[in-house]
């Protein structure tokens, strides 16, 4: 079994900085990719960034130049650097890992983890 455990969130002041990370164990396909999504109150679930097991990151535009993703693929362990934070930052953010194995139509294994609270203050 996969699991993920998210931890770095807390309360900071506008322009503040926090660092997420994401800790994953269990059976792991090593060709995957990690993601941060983030979740605000009555919102969907949305992607924030992404970073391939080869170093491929991806953003969404609204955290670009602000947050940086990275991974420790030594350690299965995922990071969010954000700076300059925004009150419309706030969200639960979470961790997810997904790979596909096999040939067309291949199989999807995807795992999220329990997610951790951003809250930003004006």
């Amino acid at each position: 079994q996969v699991q993920l455990v998210e931890s770095g969130g807390g309360l900071v002041q506008a322009g503040g900085s926090l660092r997420l990370s994401c800790a994953a164990s269990g059976r792991i396909f090593s060709d995957n990719t990690m993601s941060w999504y983030s979740q605000a109150p009555g919102k969907q679930r949305e992607l924030v960034a992404g970073i391939t097991s080869g170093g491929t990151t991806n953003y969404t535009e609204s955290v670009k130049g602000r947050f940086t993703i990275s991974r420790d693929n030594a350690k299965n362990t995922m990071y969010l650097q954000m700076n300059d934070l925004k009150p419309e930052d706030t969200a639960v953010y979470y961790c997810n890992v997904k790979w596909a194995v096999g040939l067309a139509p291949r199989k999807i294994y995807m795992y999220w983890g329990q997610g951790t609270q951003v809250t930003v203050s004006s």
